[in-house]
């Protein structure tokens, strides 16, 4: 329970204290462009209205989890081929390192010339950006697989998609897990660039509009509720992380006890 608590407190002690440095070092500002923190809190009640999360934020979200699934779904599946088939992996691998190479907003006109300007374009702007580390973290994971345990589940039978499922899945899924870790943060912010084209609603569309029309302190609440958005969805994946893997982080806790 003492652990509980001490691991709590530092998990909140950092944001309150920089919270306060922000109230402290804003509280006088006369700046248009960097106004008191009071200020932008008292705003966001005014901002965010029903209305506007049901016009702004709910699509933002859909369009981040629904690319952020077809980047998972992709890169876990091409990962696996991959990182199971080494002569695959030698004719990938150059193409994979030039694509990796090309930054994702670079891609924005070419995709919005295929796509268009509505949620596709959005949708495959995220998942472009997202699916490399959740990609080469899937070969990765596969490839470090146990030679030993592969040998094991051969002779025991254990072949097809009972392997996959239960060796090779298995084994690389915190190498898996590691690389949505990353993905999501990507997610988040090519979201945000991909509504500031050609939008007509959601978090990135509305933030601009709000700069181009000198509303700043409403501007920065659009900042402030964006990183709020990304805690929220940190908190829910390492749930979710902590769930699936449950049987990983039990073996660390172990094998840390006992050294």
């Amino acid at each position: 329970m003492r652990g509980v608590l001490l691991r709590g407190f530092f998990v909140v002690a950092l944001p309150v204290l920089l919270v306060a440095g922000w109230w402290v070092a804003s509280d006088d500002s006369t700046d248009v462009y960097w106004p008191p923190l009071r200020t932008i809190l008292t705003a966001f009640p005014d901002v965010w209205t029903g209305d506007r999360w049901r016009d702004d934020v709910l699509p933002s979200v859909l369009r981040l989890s629904a690319g952020y699934a077809c980047a998972a779904v992709a890169g876990v599946a091409l990962g696996t081929v991959i990182g199971s088939y080494r002569r695959v992996r030698a004719v990938c691998e150059p193409v994979l390192e030039f694509l990796r190479a090309v930054p994702p907003p670079v891609l924005v006109p070419v995709i919005m010339l295929f796509a268009g300007i509505g949620d596709t374009m959005k949708i495959a702007v995220i998942a472009s950006g997202c699916v490399w580390p959740i990609l080469l973290n899937t070969v990765e994971g596969v490839r470090a697989v146990d030679s030993v345990m592969s040998e094991t589940a051969r002779s025991y039978g254990i072949t097809g998609v009972a392997r996959l499922r239960h060796v090779v899945l298995r084994s690389a899924s915190p190498q898996i897990f590691a690389g949505l870790r990353q993905a999501l943060s990507i997610g988040i912010i090519l979201m945000v660039i991909s509504e500031m084209f050609a939008a007509s609603n959601g978090l990135g569309f509305t933030i601009v509009q709000f700069q181009r029309g000198f509303a700043i302190p409403d501007m920065w609440t659009g900042i402030l509720l964006l990183g709020l958005l990304g805690f929220v969805l940190s908190v829910v994946f390492r749930l979710v992380e902590r769930r699936v893997l449950g049987w990983y982080h039990g073996s660390r806790d172990v094998s840390r006890r006992s050294s």
